[in-house]
């Protein structure tokens, strides 16, 4: 009963939000940040590779925590953590990089370019062009 949300982003800088429930979300259960998977459970053509993510609290996922667990670090930088003076380390709570049932959001890169939807301003538009098409 996992249910992910997944942020694609591609080459180009562009990116979307997909919604993945139950079976469609068990590929994705397991998996290690850095690993890659098939692109086509979000209906797109090539690899994705998961770059992070975070649990439903919003406890971001580290690639330097083994394992699915919540643990607390001392970091002096990296993901995670605000700036910081030189020398400062703080204690903070930080996931571990195994996709698991706690994991609400989960970062991924397109290899490609991802498809170009129609604007809003488009359709309303081709909308508009065809009322006056039947009123004349």
């Amino acid at each position: 009963m996992a249910n992910f949300k997944l942020t694609i982003s591609d080459i180009k800088g562009k990116s979307m939000s997909k919604e993945l429930k139950d079976n469609d979300a068990n590929p994705l259960l397991g998996l290690q940040l850095g690993n890659e998977t098939d692109a086509t459970i979000v209906g797109l053509n090539g690899k994705l590779k998961l770059t992070g993510g975070s649990d439903k609290s919003g406890v971001p996922m580290r690639n330097d925590i083994h394992g699915a667990a919540r643990k607390y670090v001392l970091l002096s930088k990296g993901v995670g953590l605000q700036s910081t003076e030189t020398g400062q380390r703080v204690r903070k709570l930080m996931r571990g990089n195994t996709v698991s049932e706690e994991i609400y959001q989960v970062n991924c890169k397109f290899d490609g370019e991802l498809p170009v939807e129609a604007s809003a301003e488009d359709a309303t538009e081709s909308t508009e062009e065809k009322s006056k098409d039947k009123k004349e």
